[in-house]
């Protein structure tokens, strides 16, 4: 992922968040920087959007969020379990995961 893939601005991500990935784009907040770890976990959430034709993902994404929402009422811990972050948290420091990456791995 090159750094034109990467825009920083002031409007997104939402503030808690250091940086978000659409449609591959990698949209951090103004001021910030994505380290190694951080660029990583986007590559990740790529390769599943590539996996699922990306409107696949988005809507697999804010179901699951919003059926995670309402188990445990909580947005952090709602967006923490799933199962795409816990992907792209489990393995965000191994920086050779994607060449040995399964398909769909997300899944497991």
């Amino acid at each position: 992922m090159s750094e034109r893939m990467i825009i920083y601005n002031r409007l997104l991500p939402p503030p808690r968040f250091l940086a978000i990935n659409l449609f591959g784009l990698i949209f951090v907040r103004h001021g910030r920087r994505l380290s190694d770890v951080d660029l990583n976990h986007e590559r990740i959430h790529t390769a599943q959007m590539v996996e699922l034709l990306v409107v696949g993902f988005y809507l697999w994404y804010l179901v699951e969020w919003g059926v995670l929402l309402m188990r445990f009422r909580n947005v952090m811990r709602a967006y923490r379990n799933i199962r795409f972050e816990r992907e792209a948290y489990e393995n965000e420091r191994d920086m050779n995961y994607l060449k040995s990456r399964k398909f769909w791995a997300w899944m497991r």
